[in-house]
């Protein structure tokens, strides 16, 4: 994931951008680039505005897209990984005999927890911006 763009502007001169190239491509962004960069720069752009250009589509990108087919399979192995967690915290004489291990456990039943509830947000938040898109 990109958290920043290097713009090569010409003449030595490189710009830093927050965001991917999503970010840095926006339509309203290369507008306000044109007014600071001279005439020459608002011809092209104005130019290319009148070529018919596909939008991005508002859905999700290949790398969300490859998330959002291995989250269900992620989400199966934590489940698994929880229920057989659940099983071995279910002996009731399992503190007594081996607190370490209880403990160990009870860290790990908490652990996949959290990483289930999270999977499973970010699951949901992909269907849904992949069903709008």
């Amino acid at each position: 994931m990109a958290t920043r763009t290097l713009a090569f502007e010409g003449a030595g001169r490189i710009t830093v951008h927050a965001g991917g190239w999503l970010d840095f491509a926006r339509p309203d962004r290369a507008a306000t680039q044109a007014s600071t960069r001279g005439p020459l720069a608002k011809e092209r752009i104005s130019h290319k505005k009148r070529e018919p250009k596909q939008a991005y589509a508002q859905g999700l990108s290949f790398t969300e897209t490859h998330r959002l087919d291995e989250l269900p399979g992620i989400i199966a192995r934590l489940e698994a990984e929880i229920a057989k967690l659940s099983e071995l915290m279910s002996d009731p004489e399992l503190y007594a005999r081996d607190p370490v291990k209880f403990r160990k456990a009870a860290d790990a039943l908490a652990d996949r927890q959290a990483q289930l509830v999270a999977a499973e947000a970010e699951w949901l938040e992909l269907e849904e911006r992949a069903e709008r898109g």
